[in-house]
């Protein structure tokens, strides 16, 4: 069983708050679960990139420049290149490989083209690789735009828009093992007192895009292996001694004391409020402990507390209600990770 949480030294609160926020990371399994035997993966471009005069629009104080140009065929290297490192910094695979060259020779770059079973087996044969990621279309929209400001400044701003798809194949399989469609963008900005300083600090039109597939490249990774993610967690405070000394452990994260506090509070309050936050507060406690089950079952009497007093539209009900669906997904997750990691 992998450690699925870790608490950040994060807290954001004002004294009068009934509510204090932390920040933990919570660790996901990948989309894609790969057999066991699979332990070196190969990364491919299987993409043409668009034509230089394609998916860039520069615009000089609202008018249209005809000579913008820009060169994508090193930004799907880029994303290629970040997406294997990204892979191999987690050390989930034996290795990571790059295979040397483009496996597309025509040049429809509209086109998305599947590898085909042949050349998958063909790539796997002569890397040694157990499986293959490709990069089977990748396209950019770019837009620069350079107009006045107060002051005599000039703004310049570049905003890349991402689309492509990704897919994972088994040379075992007559067809991709999974398909990903990519869209995201990325954006510059940038102010400078002439032109020719603006066009020191915004990166190049060519730059722009390897970077854009630097960017779709490394955070495309968590589609292929387990990883972290940064998440948002609360927990309620009160007027009363022992709500005191819950928060004070609490804020010094030392969870067990103020888990038994929280523990008296919800086994002698007479009313349900101060045992719904209880209840959320041991939920809490119990999920940086890793007992996610108990930590739902915590959750749920919180959850049925405010439901049954304060409403379903209470805002409150509402919190519960999705702390109760995310715990839920990490049991589901935790279940993923283990085959994953191939626990029993």
């Amino acid at each position: 069983m992998r450690s699925t949480a870790f608490l950040l030294l994060i807290c954001l609160f004002t004294a009068c708050s009934q509510m204090r926020y932390i920040g933990i990371e919570t660790y996901n399994p990948a989309e894609i679960t790969y057999p066991e035997n699979v332990r070196k993966i190969l990364i491919v471009n299987n993409a043409v990139p668009q034509p230089e005069d394609s998916g860039y629009e520069y615009k000089i104080a609202g008018i249209i420049q005809d000579t913008a140009k820009a060169k994508a065929d090193s930004a799907i290297v880029y994303a290629c290149k970040a997406l294997g490192t990204a892979i191999f910094e987690t050390d989930f695979f034996n290795d990571v490989l790059l295979f040397h060259e483009n496996t597309r020779k025509d040049d429809a770059f509209l086109t998305d083209v599947k590898l085909t079973q042949e050349q998958v087996q063909a790539l796997c044969k002569e890397t040694g690789a157990d499986a293959v990621i490709s990069f089977d279309r990748l396209l950019f929209d770019m837009d620069k735009v350079v107009a006045g400001s107060s002051y005599n400044y000039l703004i310049g701003m570049i905003d890349i828009r991402i689309r492509g798809v990704l897919r994972s194949y088994l040379p075992e399989r007559n067809t991709p093992q999974a398909t990903v469609l990519l869209s995201d963008s990325i954006f510059w900005a940038e102010q400078a007192g002439d032109m020719k300083i603006l066009d020191l600090i915004l990166p190049t039109p060519d730059n722009a895009l390897q970077t854009a597939g630097e960017f779709i490249g490394n955070k495309s990774y968590s589609i292929f292996v387990p990883h972290w993610n940064r998440e948002t967690r609360w927990y309620y405070t009160g007027s009363g001694a022992r709500w005191k000394e819950a928060s004070a452990y609490a804020s010094n994260e030392k969870w067990e004391n103020a888990a038994g506090r929280w523990q008296y509070i919800y086994d002698n309050s007479t009313g349900w409020k101060d045992k719904a936050r209880a209840a959320s507060n041991l939920a809490l406690y119990y999920e940086l402990k890793e007992d996610l089950s108990t930590a739902l079952e915590w959750v749920s009497k919180s959850y049925e507390f405010y439901k049954n007093n304060a409403g379903d539209n209470n805002k409150y009900t509402s919190y519960q209600k999705v702390y109760q669906d995310v715990l839920t997904e990490r049991i589901q997750a935790d279940q993923k990770l283990n085959l994953q990691f191939g626990a029993e």
